[in-house]
C-alpha cells in the first residue's frame, strides 16, 4: 500500500488576498482554482516543482474558523518550505518584503530562517544540510 499527504488545509480570510501573497511574495503556483458555490472555492497552491504535498486554501466559514486564521498551531512554526538554495530564496523573499521574524541561522540540520505569511502563520525557510538532504527528495 502507498499513501501520502496530498493537501494541508490552510484557513485564510480571503481567497484572492491569499493567492496574491503566495504567488507574488513566495513564488507559489496556483494548481487549481475551482468555484464550488457562491462562497466556496477549491484553491490548491504549491511551490514550483512540488510533487507530493500542496496547500488547500480554505476560506474561513464562521467565527470559530476566522479566529484560527494565522494561528492554526498555537504560535508554533506551522509549515516548512524546503529549498535547494537558501540564500537565493531568502534574498528574493526579503526583496519581496516577506517579514522574517527570526534571522538566518545555521542549525545542525541545515540553514533556516523563520518568516510569517500574510496572516501571521510561522514558516521555516530551510535548506537541509548534506546529512539531511534525503528529506527534501521529490520522488
Amino acid at each position: 500500500m502507498k499513501q501520502r499527504i496530498a493537501h494541508i488545509a490552510l484557513v485564510v480570510k480571503d481567497y484572492d488576498e491569499a493567492i496574491d501573497f503566495y504567488t507574488q511574495k513566495l513564488g507559489f503556483e496556483v494548481l487549481e482554482d475551482t468555484t464550488i458555490d457562491a462562497l466556496k472555492r477549491w484553491v490548491v497552491i504549491a511551490p514550483p516543482g512540488a510533487k507530493e504535498c500542496c496547500l488547500l486554501l480554505a476560506r474561513a466559514a464562521d467565527e470559530k474558523q476566522l479566529a484560527s486564521v494565522g494561528n492554526q498551531t498555537g504560535g508554533r512554526v506551522f509549515l516548512f518550505l524546503f529549498t535547494d538554495d537558501f540564500w537565493r530564496d531568502y534574498h528574493k523573499m526579503v526583496e519581496r518584503k516577506v517579514n522574517f521574524v527570526r534571522p538566518p541561522k545555521k542549525e545542525p540540520y541545515g540553514m533556516v530562517a523563520v518568516f510569517e505569511d500574510l496572516y501571521g502563520n510561522l514558516w521555516d525557510l530551510l535548506e537541509p544540510n548534506e546529512r539531511n538532504k534525503g528529506v527534501i527528495k521529490n520522488e
